[in-house]
């Protein structure tokens, strides 16, 4: 197999993805971003700002990587107010312009530009076959009669706004849309669920509603697919909401087991929706 070179954010996944590699005998040389976890210093790499593009190329070739994986959370930069590496500076235009069509054309940009220098990219799916949200439900909860239209709702608004470029999950209760996912993210967009009115929202007595998340359309793969992890279902339980469910093979699921733990305990339901269903 390659040597990866894992381009690391914030969050768990990306220390799922390095064990992940250890435990199949394959190599790694990791960038650490801005907030990644800091169980990821145990392994070959360096730090790196998102200025520094050219001190990563020049890493990853050092360090004979061949692949790459992007993976793990990184707030939108503000790239015209960046000040890059030499190493970095002749692709600045481009990503500048890129960054202005939205989040998947500076992805695809970046993405374009690892290419370039001759690397494969990966998505963390295939680096690690087990981190997506399979088909049907993924703990003991399931939905009943009452949830359907909701989660049919929800995830063609997700769908929707995916297709536009604006976000990855919206959150639907009782067929009323209490909020769609924009710049500020899912746990942000859940925390503002659970400050609306009692009587439009569930309750912890009474759970009404689902949270729907999908990839975007037109986006490719192997970038920035949507996740849910131990926080999305702490947050949506306290906001009042009786499930989560997501695109089957298209959602990201960190820390499996301890999803599954927290959900059943919390009754509440997380499903997996096959791309062709409606």
């Amino acid at each position: 197999m390659d040597k990866l070179g894992l381009i690391a954010g914030a969050g768990s996944l990306p220390v799922e993805i390095a064990e992940s590699c250890v435990d199949a005998g394959r190599s790694l040389y990791i960038v650490r971003l801005k907030g990644s976890d800091e169980a990821l210093a145990d392994y070959p790499g360096t730090e790196a700002g998102l200025g520094q593009l050219g001190k990563v190329l020049k890493g990853l070739k050092a360090a004979k990587v061949r692949s790459i994986c992007m993976i793990g959370k990184v707030e939108r930069p503000n790239i015209a107010s960046m000040i890059p590496d030499a190493g970095g500076l002749r692709y600045w235009p481009g990503l500048i312009a890129a960054a202005m069509k939205g989040d998947d054309g500076l992805l695809r940009e970046v993405s374009k530009i690892f290419e370039g220098q001759g690397f494969r990219v990966e998505g963390a799916q295939d680096v690690a076959g087990d981190l997506t949200l399979p088909s049907g439900a993924l703990g003991s909860a399931e939905p009943r009669e009452e949830h359907l239209a909701d989660i049919e709702k929800a995830l063609l608004v997700a769908r929707e706004l995916g297709r536009l470029d604006i976000g990855q999950g919206a959150v639907v209760t009782r067929g009323l849309v209490l909020a769609v996912e924009a710049q500020e993210g899912t746990d942000a967009m859940l925390r503002r669920c659970a400050t609306l009115r009692p009587d439009i929202r569930g309750t912890a007595e009474a759970p009404a509603g689902v949270l729907a998340k999908a990839p975007k359309p037109t986006q490719d793969r192997r970038l920035d697919l949507p996740a849910i992890g131990v926080d999305t279902v702490l947050k949506a339980a306290h906001a009042g909401l009786a499930g989560i469910v997501g695109e089957a093979g298209g959602v990201l699921v960190a820390n499996r087991e301890q999803v599954i733990a927290e959900a059943d305990a919390l009754g509440l339901f997380i499903v997996g929706i096959d791309p062709q269903e409606p």
